[in-house]
């Protein structure tokens, strides 16, 4: 491990330390469905040391932000995972294509929704916002894996995109996947919708119309939940 990591390490452990409270750890843990140990850090004292971070600690090299970015991730506690994510999304220099398969990589280990959705919007779906000729045949290719965690990230791709949102591939990727009965591609079918339909509620909403009995009640309902509050459409 290099020096710039050892030192990353030690400074986000030390900080977070100090933060830890054993009282609200098991319920975190509990929440979350995870063995996997929690410091009891809320994420505002979170933010806080990683802002610090962004100060103290800049990667100077994409060698050296992948490497920080795996070492915090292979860290014991799942605040440390979450210091991962927020490292990598603090460099935007980093956050190009070729980071691809690590941020894939953080996807597939990660396997649960608060791991998995800052991965797929924050990292890989600004990747896509930058570079979408390059990878978009690779996110396209992610709607079809084996694994559902890829498939909600290629679900959620898209988020925060806005007009530049490539509409068709967003509601070829929501049918695709309309048949599935798992939740959280259920749900993430309706979050995509429903955070494009701030962007193009017509087009949202004629896709929901027409494609309503192939959408589950509960794509359905998440997806229209803004058209709903501007009364462009009714639940």
């Amino acid at each position: 491990m290099s020096t710039f990591s050892n030192d990353l390490i030690r400074f986000i452990q030390r900080e977070f330390r100090k933060l830890a409270d054993p009282e609200k750890a098991p319920p975190m843990a509990a929440y979350m469905k995870t063995e996997r140990p929690f410091y009891g850090i809320q994420k505002p004292a979170r933010a806080a040391i990683l802002r610090l971070v962004k100060k103290r600690f800049a990667p100077k090299t994409r060698r050296d932000y992948e490497a920080a970015v795996l070492a915090l991730w292979r860290l014991p506690h799942r605040e440390e995972q979450y210091a991962a994510l927020d490292f990598a999304s603090q460099w935007p220099l980093f956050i190009v294509s070729e980071s691809l398969p690590l941020y894939e990589r953080l996807i597939r280990e990660g396997a649960w929704w608060d791991l998995v959705d800052p991965a797929a919007t924050g990292l890989a779906g600004r990747v896509l916002l930058k570079e979408r000729p390059a990878v978009r045949k690779t996110i396209g290719g992610w709607i079809d894996d084996e694994n559902l965690w890829i498939r909600r990230a290629a679900l959620l791709s898209q988020i925060r995109h806005k007009e530049k949102t490539d509409e068709r591939q967003l509601f070829r990727h929501c049918l695709q996947r309309a048949h599935e009965t798992e939740f959280f591609i259920r749900k993430g079918i309706g979050w995509a919708l429903r955070d494009y339909s701030y962007t193009a509620p017509e087009a949202v909403r004629d896709f929901l119309l027409t494609h309503r009995d192939r959408l589950s009640g509960l794509s359905f309902r998440e997806g229209a939940k803004q058209l709903a509050r501007t009364r462009r459409m009714r639940l």
